[in-house]
């Protein structure tokens, strides 16, 4: 599935981000990926992996061996340039 980027995603999914061991980052790839996850990015030199997956799921990719840490995206609209709020 292709999505814009800025576009919403589907209910119940949201974007995470994950940092993993470096040294096992292709097993907890594919790890993750049998638990749901659609990986939209990969850093495998600092540990780091970004998808999407289902919100009652990230327990399960939390627990996976190898993920040390599991951490919702944030996203932030900031006001046009031309807005009274600069």
């Amino acid at each position: 599935m292709s999505r814009t980027p800025g576009a919403a995603e589907p209910a119940g999914v949201v974007g995470v981000i994950l940092s993993v061991d470096p040294d096992r980052f292709a097993d907890v790839v594919e790890a993750a990926r049998r638990s749901g996850l659609t990986v939209t990015g990969e850093q495998p030199l600092i540990g780091s992996l970004a998808g999407t997956i289902a919100a009652d799921r990230i327990p399960e990719l939390a627990g996976l061996d190898g993920v040390e840490a599991v951490d919702r995206e944030r996203t932030y609209q900031l006001p046009p340039p031309d807005s009274p709020l600069q």
